[in-house]
């Protein structure tokens, strides 16, 4: 059992059984629909898959390391300090973190997915502590990759545009070059 322990298979349990108990309730409304293949139920179906390979890699973590932390990623800290919020600095570095999803949820209307995404990646890795230029764009750059392969390609769903330009100018190349690829094959 490597260095499993019973908190980490009963997580892993959880994580699991709600991701079936949800699958059950997709077939609720699985139907298709005109303007996307995968029909209703593609998006949901996606991101339980998803929980469960996070769920399996949390595992497979666990069984090799146990609860240790893993050192040198983002936000570790050699020192196990708690977190006060005594001084205005921890404040609203606490209230950045929580508040950018928020942001990015009202831009991406006018913002649209395309040209938000990459700013909203690399601003959650500052937000979280990483200063280092050089990881902070190739991993946005990795992220955001993943994302457009995901959304554009494998599950062709329609993202947000935006409506303001040059963001509605960006997006509209995005999508002209998606079906340009398209095209070839």
């Amino acid at each position: 059992m490597g260095n499993l322990t019973r908190a980490h298979l009963v997580e892993t349990g959880i994580w699991l059984f709600i991701c079936i108990v949800f699958f059950g309730f997709s077939f609720e409304f699985n139907k298709t629909i005109e303007i996307y293949k995968f029909g209703a139920t593609g998006w949901p179906r996606s991101i339980l898959l998803l929980l469960i390979l996070v769920g399996a890699g949390n595992l497979y973590y666990a069984w090799n390391n146990g609860s240790e932390t893993q050192k040198g990623r983002v936000g570790f800290s050699e020192e196990s300090s708690e977190v006060s919020y005594n001084s205005m600095g921890q404040v609203i570095k606490t209230s950045f973190i929580l508040l950018l999803p928020l942001f990015y949820a009202i831009l991406l209307k006018p913002v649209g997915f395309y040209a938000g995404t990459p700013f909203f990646i690399a601003l959650i890795m500052l937000a979280w502590g990483e200063r280092r230029v050089g990881k902070i764009l190739l991993v946005t750059l990795v992220i955001y990759a993943f994302l457009i392969f995901l959304f554009m390609f494998l599950l062709n769903a329609p993202l947000p545009q935006g409506n303001v330009s040059p963001f509605y100018d960006f997006s509209a190349f995005m999508l002209k070059t998606k079906t340009q690829l398209q095209q070839l094959m």
